[in-house]
């Protein structure tokens, strides 16, 4: 039997996507049964609030086949079923999930404003920067945002700590009018002439981060 939760670090499981995915509730458990490839073994996926794992369950034994949750268990004919079953948790975590690696307060509330105006999720782009993600404009694929978590020190600020941050596209002919701001910086990691960045602790509030997403989503929306 394989414990899921590590597999599920920084990522939150979508019920609704389950179901789709092919699971069955029962008694508050979603499970997901399929039979491998060579007819003999079916993997059985179990998720509840608390607990998530997975097995390959034998056939003909009528029992389950641990074999393919031992690390040093080798074979060719262990190595294919065990293959087989990663690829399937593989693909129910890929589809079935949520990335969730902001959790400040202040950053949950934008995404869920970004959704709620413009249906837009965010897009995680860089499997070895699992901690940024973009907002893209669907109508020309621009981005129109940007979240990070980074150390404090890479705005300049006497610390090491991680923060969350937001970058913003504005208006090239006033930008270093609200660079005076406090908790608004140069774009990190972006045009610093057409972006900035803004620290997601409460230094700025949600209504004037709001007005300037709506103001970063206009820009994007222009042709250069």
């Amino acid at each position: 039997m394989k414990i899921l939760n590590k597999l599920l670090t920084n990522k939150t499981i979508d019920y609704n996507k389950l179901i789709e995915y092919g699971f069955t509730l029962k008694d508050k458990k979603y499970i997901y049964e399929k039979i491998l490839s060579n007819k003999h073994f079916k993997v059985i996926v179990e998720i509840t609030k608390k607990t998530q794992i997975a097995k390959v369950y034998d056939l003909d034994v009528d029992d389950e086949y641990v074999l393919v949750d031992v690390p040093n268990a080798s074979g060719n004919f262990v190595g294919k079923i065990r293959e087989e079953y990663n690829s399937i948790i593989t693909d129910i975590i890929n589809k079935c999930t949520n990335m969730n690696v902001f959790k400040s307060v202040q950053t949950q509330e934008i995404i869920s404003y970004i959704k709620d105006k413009y249906n837009d999720d965010l897009e995680f782009l860089w499997e070895k920067y699992p901690d940024a993600a973009i907002w893209r404009n669907k109508n020309n694929n621009k981005w129109y945002g940007l979240l990070m978590r980074i150390p404090q020190n890479k705005l300049g600020i006497n610390s090491d700590e991680l923060i969350e941050i937001i970058d913003l596209r504005y208006p090239k002919e006033t930008i270093n009018e609200i660079l005076s701001c406090k908790g608004v910086y140069p774009g990190y990691h972006m045009n610093k002439k057409s972006w900035i960045t803004i620290t997601l602790d409460n230094t700025v509030d949600n209504k004037e981060i709001f007005t300037l997403i709506e103001q970063s989503y206009a820009i994007s929306e222009k042709k250069n």
